[in-house]
């Protein structure tokens, strides 16, 4: 739901204070995603179908969706959003190549230092999912770490409630080329790729934003696997705007 503010008669200086921020309850999350750490370390893919039935509606057939089921979904896809997949690729890969760098020697004072960029052997996506789509969340995660050298990269997107996940999510992976793709959400999703289960090997690093049980759980397995982005907040955004304003574009901009 999106509250209107009408700050027209509001001084510059009191704007901060005007506009209200939600309280966060981080207790809760710190011992749900506990238990949740926990119940995977213990029960494996067990504890992945469990927490799918709670939380997504419904489990997966299989926790790793098929490379055909992949595929299905690139032909399922229109002919625009596939341009669109494959332009925003190109566009995303050609940005992290120009920052890849070969290993450099700097000597100063009889001292030999020397910098190179190592690739990690695995790497774990996390990419939103359920109720929404967030292709590009998968493309700006998987393909740095395809870029970068990484031999392996997997993602955890959550299923919805009939245990399936979106066909444009699916569709962005082909065109990231990702190893493998799993049908997991939540917390369970990151205790799955730092602790590993039957179906899912542990990674080296993780990356990709969620909500606060995601952050929480990627805070909480941070001292076992790497985390390679900052711990995500709740995600709010603000839009100023004048009588000069196109409104549609105020609007897609709060909603997208």
């Amino acid at each position: 739901m999106l509250n209107k503010l009408d700050l027209s008669k509001v001084a510059t200086k009191d704007l901060p204070t005007s506009l209200p921020r939600p309280s966060v309850d981080l207790m809760k999350p710190h011992q749900v995603v506990s238990e949740i750490i926990e119940r995977v370390k213990s029960d494996g893919d067990g504890a992945l179908i469990k927490y799918a039935e709670e939380f997504d509606g419904g489990a997966p057939n299989s926790l790793l969706i098929s490379e055909t089921a992949i595929e299905s979904a690139w032909e399922s896809i229109t002919t625009e959003l596939r341009k669109a997949l494959e332009d925003a690729g190109s566009r995303i890969r050609s940005f992290h190549q120009s920052q890849v760098r070969d290993s450099e020697t700097t000597q100063n004072g009889g001292i030999t230092i020397e910098t190179k960029q190592q690739p990690v052997r695995r790497a774990g996506c996390y990419v939103p999912g359920g109720r929404a789509a967030y292709p590009s969340t998968l493309l700006m995660t998987a393909i740095p770490a395809k870029v970068a050298g990484v031999e392996e990269v997997v993602v955890c997107v959550p299923p919805d409630a009939s245990g399936s996940v979106n066909i444009a999510t699916l569709a962005a992976a082909k065109v990231a080329g990702v190893s493998s793709v799993y049908a997991v959400g939540g917390a369970q999703a990151i205790a799955a790729m730092a602790y590993g289960t039957e179906t899912i090997r542990p990674v080296d690093v993780i990356v990709g934003p969620g909500n606060i049980y995601v952050a929480t759980a990627q805070r909480q397995v941070s001292g076992d696997v790497g985390i390679a982005s900052a711990f995500a907040g709740p995600s709010e955004i603000v839009v100023i705007a004048d009588g000069s304003a196109t409104a549609r574009f105020a609007a897609i901009d709060l909603i997208v």
